[in-house]
């Protein structure tokens, strides 16, 4: 994914949705096995997870003095490549919780059955409507997070030129040449962004879209990270590359990253979020089927959506709690974006549609 997390973790201090650190708690194994069975000998529980995946140290050690277990984390790439090595190590799998399936690729990790279904303590305190596998339990949600069109407001403001707000304004004349977004077949973002094509225009409409906007010259790059810090000549890393793209698909708390990691921080995020075009993203975790430490998985769940976690992850990963009345840290409320009126779609159309969906805007846009 979902890469939003990837400006914090490597290119603003390196990059946001999300990479380059070392696997956090990662600690001694007190059982000298690092595999304890599904009764909970081990003391050591694996998260394996996207890039993005980043949390505090006094978190995470907060987690083992509550429960006795360190978390040792295992990254793997962005969300699509980790949950890939997941299914073809289905039933062996290498930890015991996995985070960052979100509900663009849920039905995969589903119909694959690599989950163990578990209903999470607190689970109570999280809205019904993202509870998408809440029969069965699954998967639980952890954070939700919004992928929009980001852009510069520098450039908008030397060109005396106002910034679109909509997908419809991105078609229009004047911002022709300005728009690069992410390979929807390889990229978290990229789907994202199709997807809330679909979800405005329809199966009748969303092809026409990207025709016009293919038109309008839009430039499609490999992944968040290059999109982000490498075209997009609002972040920092794009200011160094002398990048010429104003706007960029990204995500609505990518402001606040921008802010956070300049020296000296700006009163104001150098960037701003076009609100209209925006696709809802939520992400979950789920215990592996075969985790050797059931139990310390079972607590891991629990504790991604307790109360100390859940007020960790803005400033950390860039993303919005799920539970609810979290509080929120300052800077992130002040320089992130509320987004009213996401587009959604349905988890289970997405499933019957997406290969397809990808198919198509491969052949439209990309030939």
């Amino acid at each position: 994914m979902h890469t939003t997390k990837k400006l914090a973790v490597t290119a603003v201090a390196a990059a946001l949705g999300v990479s380059t650190l070392a696997a956090c708690g990662g600690g001694s194994d007190d059982s000298g096995s690092g595999k304890g069975g599904k009764g909970g000998g081990s003391k050591t529980v694996t998260l394996v997870s996207h890039d993005s995946f980043n949390a505090s140290d006094a978190v995470l050690k907060a987690f083992t003095e509550e429960t006795g277990y360190t978390v040792k984390v295992l990254r793997s790439g962005d969300a699509g490549a980790a949950l890939n090595q997941e299914i073809l190590t289905k039933g062996s799998p290498r930890g015991d919780v996995f985070f960052g399936v979100d509900n663009t690729l849920l039905s995969r990790a589903l119909d694959n059955g690599i989950f163990t279904p578990y209903e999470a303590k607190g689970l109570d305190e999280v809205p019904a409507e993202l509870r998408l596998d809440r029969d069965k339990h699954r998967v639980t949600p952890v954070d939700t997070g919004d992928i929009c069109v980001n852009y510069d407001k520098k450039y908008f403001a030397d060109k005396k030129l106002a910034p679109p707000k909509t997908f419809d304004d991105l078609v229009e004349p004047e911002y022709k040449n300005l728009l690069v977004t992410e390979n929807a077949a390889t990229s978290s973002p990229g789907l994202g962004f199709l997807l809330g094509t679909v979800g405005q225009y329809g199966d009748d409409g969303w092809q026409d879209y990207w025709k016009k906007l293919k038109d309008n010259g839009v430039k499609v790059v490999d992944g968040w990270e290059q999109a982000y810090n490498e075209e997009f000549s609002g972040s920092a890393g794009g200011r160094k590359t002398k990048a010429d793209r104003p706007l960029v698909v990204s995500y609505a708390s990518s402001p606040p990253v921008e802010v956070l990691y300049a020296e000296p921080q700006p009163g104001e995020a150098p960037t701003g979020v076009a609100t209209g075009t925006c696709f809802r993203q939520t992400e979950f975790a789920g215990l592996l089927n075969g985790a050797e430490n059931e139990e310390g998985g079972k607590a891991l769940i629990d504790f991604l959506i307790g109360k100390r976690f859940q007020e960790d992850m803005p400033l950390n990963m860039f993303v919005n709690p799920v539970v609810e009345d979290t509080k929120l840290p300052e800077l992130f409320t002040e320089h992130g974006v509320v987004v009213d009126k996401p587009q959604t779609v349905a988890p289970d159309r997405i499933a019957d549609n997406r290969e397809q969906w990808v198919k198509s805007w491969s052949s439209l846009v990309l030939k």
